[in-house]
């Protein structure tokens, strides 16, 4: 039996007045006669409701104090939020030495206290290829081990048609965030001007919403993909409620059966999407979400000839005037022309990435984590200078030799080669002797 509300039972109490019987009014209250006698008897008898105790801020004389602290904090507020009720806590236990909870305060301000008022939500609707939203799921997966596995399903969802991709992933890292985005736009056909997100640590390094900094590595691929990242505020889901509402469809496909491989699970997902987009209509146009999506394919930003790589890891480093740059405790050369300046590097799996700051244009890649820690590429300091730079110096003749030497293996190296390189090194000998020799007779002379 449902509870009497105040307003309820001042209902009763004004038809009781104009002679209403017990029973028509329980039954139009849905309570029972019972009741209607017990709340009747009671504004008859004026009797005070014994359950209810006196809060400490009462018995410590301090309604008036409380009082005039919340009108203040009333007037004063410039975004017409109600007051902090923390900050009256603090300010009662500073100022009164008040001995009770924070929740106790919280009672007493709810009790005497207008309600604040409440704010609705304004509903907005994107134009075509204006914004993604982006989120991720838990799910519990038999996918052919030993046990069921917990795999991670990347959702992405163009705002405008609803069209809906899932990637299913096993990991939630900042190679996997990066390498779900690529194949999500794959099946999309393109980028949206603003991709939506969660504020999760691969994509905002510290904050939330529009206070929030993106994460490093998150900016860079965004910026390579030509769209913007907007996460939402904290614990404000409905303001990517489209793909919040995508995430519990795609939880209701059957994924409680076995499949024979992450492969298989996926092409499962696809499909499943593809029959509900052809059959689901588009709320704003009236047509299928795949009639929709068609024409919103042709406003988004085209896919570049290369998708970049997954990185978990960028880095801004200099150019020092030997054009190399130092990255993970090893020396990786660069082309000459960005000597003095500074590029962008970028840990791959299994390959570093080194890429213009400028264009995103990479323009050198070399192993990652290699036992060497020196990696150097002759074809770096090649090349006609610049506006900025002028091109090195050209190698020698034993330098040239050198790196003859340095080319092959030791085990192909013929015995003529070391014999030509101290051919070099004593014509250069004897060059330079004859030159100070000369320089010496003219002295004298």
């Amino acid at each position: 039996m449902a509870k009497l509300t105040k307003d309820e039972i001042v209902t009763l109490q004004v038809l009781k007045d104009k002679g209403e019987s017990n029973c028509a009014i329980a039954k139009r209250l849905g309570v029972t006669e019972g009741a209607v006698r017990y709340h009747a008897r009671r504004a008859t008898q004026k009797t005070v409701d014994g359950r209810k105790k006196t809060s400490l801020i009462e018995q410590l004389g301090l309604q008036e104090a409380v009082r005039r602290w919340w009108l203040n904090a009333t007037e004063t507020s410039s975004d017409n939020r109600p007051p902090n009720i923390k900050e009256l806590w603090t300010y009662l236990v500073d100022e009164y030495r008040y001995s009770g909870s924070y929740k106790s305060v919280r009672k007493y301000c709810r009790e005497t206290f207008p309600a604040p008022k409440k704010r609705p939500f304004r509903r907005i609707e994107t134009p075509p290829g204006a914004q993604t939203q982006s989120d991720w799921l838990e799910a519990t997966i038999d996918i052919s081990e030993d046990e069921p596995l917990k795999l991670y399903g990347f959702i992405m969802t163009l705002s405008h048609s609803r069209k809906t991709v899932v990637v299913w992933s096993r990991s939630m890292n900042q190679l996997a965030w990066h390498r779900v985005h690529n194949e999500a736009f794959l099946r999309l056909g393109g980028v949206a001007a603003v991709n939506r997100i969660d504020n999760l640590k691969t994509g905002v390094a510290h904050g939330s919403g529009p206070w929030g900094k993106i994460n490093e590595a998150y900016q860079a691929y965004a910026r390579t993909m030509g769209f913007h990242v907007d996460p939402h505020e904290v614990r404000q889901p409905q303001q990517k409620g489209k793909v919040e509402r995508q995430v519990r469809s795609v939880k209701q496909l059957n994924l409680k059966q076995r499949f024979d491989s992450l492969e298989h699970l996926q092409r499962y997902t696809d499909e499943q999407l593809e029959r509900a987009a052809a059959r689901n209509v588009c709320p704003v146009t009236g047509k299928t979400v795949v009639e929709t999506w068609e024409d919103e394919r042709r406003l988004l930003r085209p896919l570049p000839a290369s998708l970049p790589e997954p990185f978990d890891l960028i880095r801004p480093c200099p150019v020092h005037k030997d054009c190399t740059i130092r990255f993970e405790g090893r020396t990786y050369s660069v082309p000459f022309k960005y000597a003095y300046q500074t590029v962008e590097v970028r840990g791959c799996s299994g390959f570093v990435e080194i890429a213009d700051r400028q264009t995103g244009e990479i323009v050198k890649q070399y192993p990652r984590d290699t036992q060497q820690r020196l990696l150097l590429d002759s074809d770096c300091y090649e090349g006609d200078s610049t506006d900025l730079v002028q091109r090195p110096r050209p190698l020698g003749k034993v330098s040239r030799r050198l790196q003859e030497l340095a080319s092959q293996a030791v085990q192909l190296r013929s015995i003529d080669q070391y014999a030509a390189l101290a051919d070099v090194f004593a014509s250069r000998t004897a060059t330079a002797q004859s030159e100070l020799a000369q320089s010496e007779l003219s002295e004298v002379a």
